[in-house]
């Protein structure tokens, strides 16, 4: 059987293409992904009733929709409120920034800390991420974050981040199954 295309609009009006495929070897429960063209994917068992295909359609917008009202609180005071949370729990309030924000013109990088001139400690964030889950943003703050005590990615460097966040291995593997996932190679910064 081929795939079947499908199309829903997000509550901006914003049409998003899905690709229906039965697959057999998922017995259940659907599963979806975003593609590297900006489609998205939805395997169902191969034996789903077209009927029940709108239910799960409507479902993949809803969570669409509830992963967008999680990016849209994301703001660049509460990256701050972030920050100096994890600075507390992880770092013992010793890592100073004077600004952190999130920025747009991060195409592969996830952030950058400025360590010197007209913008020392200032630490951007690419907005790609607002959408990931709150450990791996958490996870991007730190990395960043510890760029204040060690500018370069130094053993010292890496001991102070592990020690400190401690998904640091996780995270770093689920950049790299992102970047794979989208046909790109992410970098921490």
């Amino acid at each position: 059987m081929t795939d079947k295309k499908h199309t829903i609009e997000d509550k901006n009006g914003v049409k998003i293409s899905i690709l229906v495929r039965r697959d057999k070897r998922l017995k259940k429960s659907s599963r979806w992904g975003w593609e590297p063209d900006g489609t998205i994917l939805m395997r169902v068992p191969y034996r789903t009733p077209k009927r029940a295909i709108g239910s799960l359609l409507d479902q993949v917008a809803a969570q669409l929709e509830k992963q967008n009202k999680l990016a849209e609180r994301r703001t660049d005071a509460e990256l701050q409120q972030r920050a100096v949370y994890l600075n507390k729990k992880y770092f013992e309030g010793k890592i100073e920034w004077n600004a952190i924000r999130w920025v747009g013109n991060m195409n592969t990088q996830l952030g950058s800390c400025t360590n010197g001139g007209t913008t020392d400690g200032h630490i951007r964030i690419s907005d790609k991420i607002k959408r990931w889950p709150q450990w791996m943003v958490d996870y991007i703050i730190a990395h960043e974050m510890v760029h204040r005590l060690h500018s370069d990615h130094s053993k010292e460097y890496w001991k102070t981040l592990t020690e400190g966040y401690p998904l640091t291995e996780r995270a770093r593997g689920f950049i790299k199954g992102m970047g794979f996932a989208e046909g790109k190679q992410y970098e921490d910064d």
